[in-house]
This record gives structure tokens, sequence and C-alpha cells, in this order.
């Protein structure tokens, strides 16, 4: 019997091989029983606290839904038109529409969205504004089935949107956000994955099977009860009204609703206002651009860094303010189910043009319950008079007699006014104050107050979030004395 001499770096490779081996066998899989155990209490306990619990499609794993998608019919039937319609093979296209759902898919993480998201959120949140809650309606939201699928549907104002609403929701659920392409940057949108949003195309009209394969996604999630929130704009405001409402998403989730099933869907409004907007200069820059010579924002970490910079110095030295109040109103719910028995509808039965005027009156329905929703804030109402006034210099007095009157007349029509300290003088002072620090307004030698001639077009962009609701009250004239204005 002979003797085998083996290298020592093979002996070596060996043994790794087998410890690997039996890591695999034995360790692994009693490390993810134990692993999964801890993760399914931390869901158990965070559904026992939450008032809209996490559903299991939002748990399941990544890859099961993009095989799900991939095996729904009418996503095969998507790709079998598209291979005859091209002539491309049907494995080529059947890849082409699985590369469209990973793009599509999420990877929600409960840990990185509570544990990371939303604290993340809180601390940016109130580092940058006085964060404030406008109607809770916490009755009619008590009331809503805890089986339905609850969509929160949101005016769009700011980027900040998404980590404040993340903030203010956080005691409620998890909610999953319809994100564009600007977040699909490296690392940051695995991110974003991992909070539960999913990327939406917005200029995809033209390409049927990827349209297809969101369709089904939003259809998938809505029916299987995952909390969504939705900006119907489609994009941020570039003068500061409310924008006519895109109705894709909206379509997708209600297009194959069925009234007598057994989950509803429930819209909740959501109305946001901000005192300060952070990307206010580049959206109104954008709509008074020249054709063809549209800014596009571009990341600029010499920009980023040294706005930083100089926030940081202002702070040290006692000269830093937050960006007045960020504000969140909730409306009231309207029940998908109860609309259509109220209208005799039923989107199935319906041709398809008439599917899609019957869901733009939905559409409509909501962001005039979104825009009602809206929250008035100091700046808002500030801008407004001084708007209003033109190029004709007031008092302080003028401005506080106006914006008195304009509260009162806002709130005898229901609408939200976020009034500091209940102090309507210190109201009037934020405004002030929030639109002559960055000299949008400017205070003459006499005491009175201008807007600023070549900071017109950002007052007005202030003025007109809550012009929805200024406007159809006709309420105020400042060309009549200050004890007979606004009546």
């Amino acid at each position: 019997m002979g003797t085998i001499t083996l290298p020592l770096w093979l002996v070596v490779l060996a043994a790794i091989l087998a410890l690997v081996g039996l890591v695999d066998r034995l360790l692994v899989p009693s490390a993810r029983w134990f692993l999964r155990g801890r993760v399914n209490r931390a869901i158990e306990k965070l559904n026992n606290r939450l008032s809209l619990k996490i559903q299991p499609f939002k748990l399941t794993r990544r890859q099961g839904l993009i095989d799900a998608l991939m095996f729904d019919q009418e996503v095969i039937r998507a790709v079998e038109q598209e291979a005859e319609t091209t002539g491309k093979p049907r494995e080529v296209v059947m890849e082409t529409a699985r590369a469209y759902a990973r793009e599509v898919v999420p990877a929600f993480s409960h840990y990185t969205y509570f544990k990371f998201g939303t604290t993340l959120a809180r601390r940016i949140s109130q580092m940058l504004y006085r964060v404030r809650l406008g109607n809770s309606n916490d009755e009619a939201l008590a009331n809503v089935d805890p089986n339905s699928t609850v969509v929160f549907v949101m005016n769009h104002r700011s980027n900040m949107d998404y980590v404040l609403v993340t903030y203010m929701a956080a005691s409620s659920s998890a909610l999953s956000y319809a994100v564009g392409e600007w977040a699909r940057i490296w690392a940051l949108q695995n991110l974003i994955r991992s909070m539960g949003a999913y990327f939406v195309r917005r200029h995809s009209t033209g390409n049927a099977l990827y349209r297809k394969v969101l369709a089904r996604y939003v259809h998938m999630a809505t029916m299987a009860g995952v909390t969504q929130a939705v900006f119907p704009e489609g994009g941020l405001s570039g003068d500061g009204r409310l924008r006519a409402p895109k109705f894709g998403l909206l379509s997708y989730m209600v297009g194959d609703f069925d009234p007598r099933g057994g989950r509803d869907i429930v819209f909740i409004p959501v109305g946001l206002n901000y005192d300060r907007v952070l990307e206010d200069r580049l959206l109104t820059s954008a709509v008074t651009a020249k054709e063809g010579d549209k800014p596009k924002f571009r990341f600029s970490p010499g920009i980023f860094f040294g706005f930083v910079g100089r926030s940081v110095g202002l702070a040290l030295r006692g000269n830093w303010f937050r960006y007045g109040y960020a504000c969140v109103s909730f409306g009231k719910p309207l029940s998908l189910r109860t609309y259509l028995e109220e209208n005799a509808l039923d989107f199935r039965g319906i041709e398809k043009k008439q599917r899609f005027e019957e869901v733009e009156k939905l559409g409509q329905r909501l962001m005039t319950l979104v825009g009602a929703a809206v929250p008035v804030l100091p700046t808002s109402l500030v801008a407004s008079v001084l708007v209003a006034a033109g190029d004709r210099p007031l008092s302080l007095f003028e401005i506080k007699t106006a914006v008195f009157n304009l509260i009162s007349a806002l709130e005898e029509k229901g609408a939200y006014v976020h009034v500091p300290r209940a102090d309507h003088d210190y109201l009037v002072d934020v405004g002030l104050r929030m639109l002559t620090l960055r000299h949008l307004v400017v205070q003459n030698g006499e005491g009175t107050f201008q807007i600023s001639p070549e900071e017109k077009v950002l007052v007005t962009y202030y003025a007109n979030a809550i012009a929805h609701l200024v406007d159809p009250l006709r309420a105020y004239t400042l060309s009549q004395s200050p004890d007979k204005a606004i009546r």
C-alpha cells in the first residue's frame, strides 16, 4: 500500500470546502430558522401597534414577486403580442419583461423602513421645519375597514413630501410610493426599494409591455391590501398651483376592482404645504425659462456642501432659522365601493373609453378632496395679500387686517388654517419674516411692505399654494380701506 503525497495548498483548500459544506448543511439552516423567527416576531409586534398592518404580500421575497408577475396571464399575453408585433423571439421579449419587473418590484425591509427610514425622516423633517399636523380626521380614519386597501392621495409640493409623509405616517403604516426615475441612482435606488417604493417611468406611454408589467404589479399590490401613497399630479408644481391629475396609476388600481369582493379600496386625501419649499427657485425657473432652455437638476456636491456649510455657520452665529412650518392635513376618506354604488358603476363591465372617462371623474373628485385638505400656512397667507395688492405698498396694519379677514373667510369655508401659538399677530410676523429674510419682500423707509420687483414670480408661487381655496371666495380686495377689506 503506497503513500499519496498532497500539496499543502490542496489540503487547505479541501478543508475549507469541507468546512463550508458543513456550515451550509448544519449551521445555515438553523441560523435562518432563528433569524426568521426573530423577524416574524418583530413584524408581529409592529403590526400590533400599526393601525394599517403590513400585509404578507409586502413581506414576500422580491424574487417571488417577480416570478408571480412573470406568470401573470395578462403579462404573458402582452409578451406574446409584443413578440408578434415586433417579430422578436418570445424568449427575448420575455427577458425584456423580466427586466421591467426587476426595475419595478421593490424589496421591502421592515428594519430599513422603521429603524432607519422613519428615524431619518423624523430628524430631517424636524431639523428643517416646524412640523405640524393639521386636520387629523381620527374618527373617520378609525372607521375605515381594516381589511381595506388604503391609498393616501396627496398633492406634490416638494421632494420633501416623501420624507415628511413617511415621518407623519410612521405610527400608522409602512407606505409604498411610486417614485420617478430621478431616484434611480446607484446605492440610492437600493435604499428606496428597501423602503418599499417602486419605480415608474414617467414617459413610457408608447411602451405597451412596460406599462402592462407596471399595471399588473400595481394591481397585485392593491388587491393584496398594500398601503400606498400616490401623487396624482405626477410631478412637482412649477407655479405653485395644483396641477391637473394624471390617471395612469389610479386606473391600474381600480380598473379590475370588484365592488362585491372582499376588499374595498379607501382613498384618504392628504394636503401638504410648506412655508418654504426647498426647490422653489428651481421649479419657478423651469416655468419661466424659454422654450428649449429648460433648466435641468443635476446634483452638485460643491453646491450641496456649500449650502450645508453656510447653514452650519449661521447656526453657530445664532442666525439660522428653520424654514418655517411644514404641515400635513388629512381629508375625508372616500370608499371606492361606496362611490361605485352611488354612481351605479362597475369598471369591469364597461368599454375601455368609458372606463377611462369614469376613472377621470373619480380622479377629479379625489383632487378636489386633496385641494380642500391643503393646510393654509403663514407664508401663503401673507403672500396672497401682497400679490393681490400688486405694486401698492402696504402698511403692517393693512397686511394684518387683510390676513385676519382672509383667515375668517377660509375657516368659514372649512379650510384648515395653522395659526402658530394661536396668535394671529404672530402668524403675520412669521409670514413676513420668511419673505423678508429671503429678500422676496422689502420694507420701505416709511414702514410699508411690497414685493421685490425681481421676486414677483416666487412670491406668487407661494400665494398659489392656496389659490384654489382663495380664488373661489372672491372675498377680499385691497383697493378698499382696511376696515372694509375682506368681507
